[in-house]
């Protein structure tokens, strides 16, 4: 059988690959999207950002239920958990979803290949699945993604050792829950199932929690879920762990010496590294760096003409809204047109609850780099939206150029700040000041006042503190 021919090839369902695919057949390519897994959406949709918010937002409900509604005048008796139906909502939802990329690769006529894709040279893929086949195309797009990295030692095996994704479907509410890794998934993982009455102690190797965000900002969240009930051990890593008595035994490591927690099971969620096993890369001739990820240049291209790669499988954040941008970007320079991903302006958000958001650099890395700064915070305390929703903890700071006032970076911890950081990412897009926002009209009362409240505080003029 003749090798089917298309203009463009894509690696991966997930966020950055399906995006891609559906921009390139807009822009008149005729687009094959090859995924390995039994749906679209990769990760993010199926196994990631989608259930976990599911969850986070059913078991946000339940606490409520149970504990937060009393101050607004709200009873409610024998509140009691479902495990199963929350679960069955969860999966609801991501059926919805990946239902509706299949609906646009049809409605754009992508044809969605299934099957593990590994590249045979420039322009040559081999599909190998259920029904085997060669396809070759003009243009390749990795856009393969990410899986979770082991401990070294303590591989996964899904009942007590376990990723995010078997985090996202245990089937009873353990005991004790050890959660490895500080960062955004270790976090949110970790408040779903404390809201759902598990005990949960997260260990972290570093001396602080969720990594690259403003410090003042991460050590503030870290105070609000120790108040929910969340405990930490910082500094800390795990060393090993035996099976004992049903449980686990965990060994953990500090410059105070050695201690052990049991617990019913531990959540590893120290970081993903980028899937590039199994594609070809090293027969294609595709460079990686140093970090095992593929190395291209400002238009995502590879060391290999006519193969390029976005995402997760790329330097950066690993970040679904990251992936999308980078596959419109690489797709649209294919296409001869100015695609662009301004890395400066990409938004970061830790699902707690409170939630932290945040866009552009940080007080320290501000410093780092040399600017002298300006910081204007203002505390949801004082706004009278988050009075009225009684979701006071938390503030917005603003990171601002002492010499042209420009707005370097924003961060939100706080309600809603998923949302209200949308507002910092515009700002930072356009160049703009601290005065920009300052002077901007928001309507009242709303939670986004606390961000030109912050603005205002930039230039020491913040009027409701």
């Amino acid at each position: 059988m003749a090798e089917e021919h298309y203009d463009l090839i894509v690696i991966g369902a997930g966020p950055g690959g399906y995006v891609a695919a559906i921009r390139a057949a807009q822009l008149g390519m005729r687009v094959a999207c090859v995924e390995k897994d039994r749906s679209l959406g990769g990760t993010c949709l199926n196994v990631g950002c989608i259930p976990s918010k599911a969850l986070l937002d059913s078991s946000e409900r339940y606490h409520q239920a149970k504990t937060g509604l009393a101050a607004h005048g709200i009873v409610i008796e024998n509140v009691a958990l479902d495990l199963p139906t929350m679960m069955s909502r969860k999966a609801a939802v991501v059926k919805v979803l990946t239902k509706g990329v299949a609906g646009l690769f049809r409605k754009n006529k992508v044809e969605w290949i299934k099957g593990a894709a590994r590249i045979d040279g420039p322009g040559r893929v081999n599909v190998i699945g259920a029904e085997p086949r060669a396809i070759g195309a003009e243009k390749i797009l990795i856009a393969a993604g990410s899986a979770p990295i082991a401990l070294p030692g303590l591989p996964f095996d899904g009942e007590r050792v376990i990723t995010s994704t078997e985090a996202l479907s245990l089937p009873r509410v353990p005991e004790r829950l050890l959660v490895v890794g500080g960062g955004a998934i270790g976090l949110e993982m970790g408040s779903v199932w404390s809201r759902l009455g598990s005990s949960v102690l997260v260990v972290e190797m570093l001396d602080r929690l969720v990594p690259g965000t403003d410090l003042e900002m991460a050590m503030a969240l870290q105070k609000i879920l120790a108040k929910q009930g969340l405990q930490f051990r910082l500094g800390t890593k795990v060393s090993g762990a035996q099976p004992r008595n049903g449980r686990l035994a965990v060994t953990l490591s500090s410059p105070d010496g050695e201690t052990e927690e049991e617990c019913d099971v531990m959540l590893v969620a120290v970081g993903r590294r980028p899937y590039t096993e199994g594609l070809g890369l090293e027969k294609a001739g595709v460079r990686l760096d140093e970090r095992e990820r593929i190395a291209v240049d400002e238009q995502f291209r590879t060391s290999v003409e006519g193969i390029f790669a976005i995402g997760d499988v790329i330097a950066g954040p690993m970040l679904a809204h990251k992936a999308q941008e980078e596959g419109i970007a690489a797709v649209e320079r294919m296409a001869g047109l100015a695609g662009h991903v301004n890395y400066d302006a990409i938004p970061n958000v830790v699902y707690t609850w409170p939630e932290l958001a945040s866009v552009g650099a940080t007080e320290e890395e501000a410093k780092r780099r040399g600017h002298r700064v300006r910081v204007g915070s203002f505390p949801f305390l004082a706004n009278g939206r988050a009075r009225c929703m009684n979701e006071t903890e938390g503030s917005v700071k603003v990171v601002a150029d002492a010499d042209d006032d420009r707005i370097l970076g924003i961060h939100i911890l706080g309600p809603d700040a998923s949302d209200l950081i949308a507002e910092a990412a515009v700002a930072m897009e356009f160049s703009a000041s601290a005065e920009d926002i300052a002077r901007s009209v928001h309507a009242h009362p709303t939670l986004a006042e606390a961000l030109k409240e912050a603005a205002l505080a930039v230039d020491r003029r913040a009027i409701h503190i």
